[in-house]
């Protein structure tokens, strides 16, 4: 019964495994998905900041003349714009015309130098809208950034008051950017993780109430099993008991008296009649002791096993078969493998003597180490083993039931050659 649980219960334990390994790829997966819309959303603000400073603060102050360098001009749009630029957020500011000038930037040491601009900044000057990349600080222009940390820059376009179209560039804080990207991350993480571990649980709770209903089923579908096979078992018995006590000992009454009327002087046609109706009686009393053997096997041991195979084989000879029996060193072999000895011996025995119209039949059991094997042996016409195919339900039912046991069943046959079935199963 413990077994059964066991087996029911498992779909328990194999779909909490496979949830879990389910959930834990769905985090990696939405942890890169969300990891991924969060650093664009955290670009996204910087780049929404970016566009503030330079249209709202930086486009609205630039003095004609700054394009060109004029004293006056730079002086005029630092005082205006530099601590309104330039904050919390905002590491560094830089402003290029179309050459490459760095004409206005929070680092003086950097007015009027030139440096080539790529093909996204150019493009930004073209046709405006924002990018962002992060900073190469081995960069010349960058060599005034190099100790505070990476940085991301954030460029656009705004124009002068000479018309002139100028790249507006802005440095964040990588690290910033990267704290607001786990800003974002983090209640997308706390619903998805909640959202699958909510479903993990309500739907192993199902499963769990599932299996155990299936337990309870499986549990009174065996105790059904059992009662209706001890219910048969003992009809059987009762069958193969009535038969023995009635009708067999019937037969052998009547055998013995015909017997001792066949001994007494007289006329010799009527005392051959007795000795035929004897020897009929005698042969159809070999055949109910054989048949209540397979109505109802007896309380087998290591003992009574040769006995059981005598009566189980008594009417072979009624058929013209001789029978030989062997059983040897059976001593402390356990019922029930005995039992299976029994139970492939009869299945054996029954098909040599019903279908392989043999004139020998041996029938083995020993045990030559840890194991015993019963050798079923006859000389009848045989068969093909492939060609037999699935109809030979009996055989692999035995082969099914001899695994079972950790055993082994081997049926050689050819045609014309007879058939041995051999088991071996530990003792």
């Amino acid at each position: 019964m413990t077994r059964l649980a066991g087996t029911v219960r498992s779909p328990v334990a194999q779909f909490l495994a496979a949830g879990l390994l389910v959930l834990v790829v769905l985090l990696v997966v939405t942890n890169a998905l969300a990891g991924r819309a969060a650093r664009e959303e955290a670009l996204s603000d910087a780049g929404a900041t970016t566009e503030v400073l330079a249209r709202s603060v930086a486009e609205r102050s630039l003095p004609r003349g700054l394009v060109t360098g004029e004293p006056g001009a730079v002086d005029r749009f630092d005082h205006q714009v530099r601590t309104r630029l330039v904050t919390d957020q905002v590491r560094r500011v830089k402003i290029w015309n179309r050459e490459g000038r760095i004409v206005w930037s929070d680092e003086a040491r950097l007015f009027g130098e030139d440096f080539a601009l790529d093909e996204e900044e150019l493009d930004v000057l073209d046709h405006g809208g924002t990018d962002a990349e992060v900073s190469d600080l081995a960069e010349p222009e960058n060599r005034y950034e190099r100790d505070g940390g990476s940085l991301v820059e954030v460029y656009t376009r705004i124009e002068s008051p000479e018309g002139e179209p100028l790249l507006f560039e802005a440095y964040f804080d990588a690290d910033e950017i990267q704290e607001r990207q786990a800003e974002l991350v983090a209640p997308f993480r706390t619903i998805t993780v909640g959202s699958l571990l909510l479903v993990l649980v309500l739907a192993t709770s199902l499963l769990w109430v599932l299996t155990r209903r299936l337990t309870r089923a499986a549990v009174e579908r065996e105790r059904l099993l059992v009662a209706a096979a001890d219910a048969s078992d003992a009809e059987r018995r009762r069958i193969a008991r009535d038969l023995h006590d009635g009708v067999v000992q019937d037969l052998a009454g009547t055998s013995f008296a015909l017997s001792a009327l066949a001994r007494r002087p007289g006329d010799p046609a009527e005392r051959e009649q007795l000795l035929d109706a004897t020897t009929s009686l005698r042969s159809s009393m070999r055949s109910l002791r054989s048949l209540l053997v397979e109505i109802h096997p007896p309380g087998l041991g290591a003992d009574d096993l040769e006995a059981a195979l005598h009566d189980l084989t008594a009417g072979a000879a009624d058929l013209g078969v001789e029978v030989a029996i062997s059983v040897a060193g059976l001593g402390g072999v356990p019922d029930d493998t005995v039992a299976l000895v029994w139970r492939v011996a009869q299945e054996a025995t029954r098909n040599a003597l019903r279908h392989a119209r043999a004139r020998r039949l041996e029938v083995t059991v020993v045990r030559p180490g840890a194991e015993v094997v019963l050798t079923v042996s006859d000389d009848g016409v045989g068969f093909d083993p492939a060609a037999a195919g699935d109809g030979s339900f009996g055989l692999r039912g035995l082969a099914s039931l001899a695994r079972d046991h950790g055993g082994r069943l081997d049926v050689v046959s050819s045609v014309g050659s007879g058939t041995t079935v051999r088991l071996g199963v530990g003792a």
